[in-house]
């Protein structure tokens, strides 16, 4: 089993930045693709980004395309997402996930291990 740990939240004005961390345990980090969701207060989670366990392939939703980056680190079994030019609507607890189903792209309908969540607070 994968446990995920997720770092980095905070409150942040708009416009700035935050990077949010995911470190992994386990020795088998590099077998899963790997994502980002958020939730907002009153909202349904929803995908952020995701990358595949090559790092071959990247997506992005479309309301964060050209101001987060994704990547990962396989020798300290980490990913992070980078988060410049925030906005009020980027305000959300973030997830972190690993797509437990193995295949070659990251499956949005999972199964996932989830971390606990970090905080993002952007104020106008």
């Amino acid at each position: 089993q994968v446990q995920l740990v997720e770092s980095g939240g905070g409150l942040v004005q708009a416009g700035g930045s935050l990077r949010l961390s995911c470190a992994a345990s386990g020795p088998t980090f590099r077998r899963y693709n790997m994502g980002w969701l958020r939730q907002a207060p009153g909202k349904e989670r929803e995908f952020v980004a995701s990358i595949t366990r090559t790092g071959d392939t990247i997506l992005y939703a479309d309301s964060v395309k050209g101001r987060f980056t994704i990547s990962r680190e396989f020798a300290k079994n980490s990913m992070y997402l980078e988060m410049n030019n925030l906005t009020p609507e980027d305000t959300a607890v973030y997830y972190c996930n690993t797509d437990r189903s193995l295949g070659t792209m990251y499956n949005r309908n999972g199964p996932f291990y989830w971390g606990q969540g970090t905080q993002v607070t952007v104020s106008s």
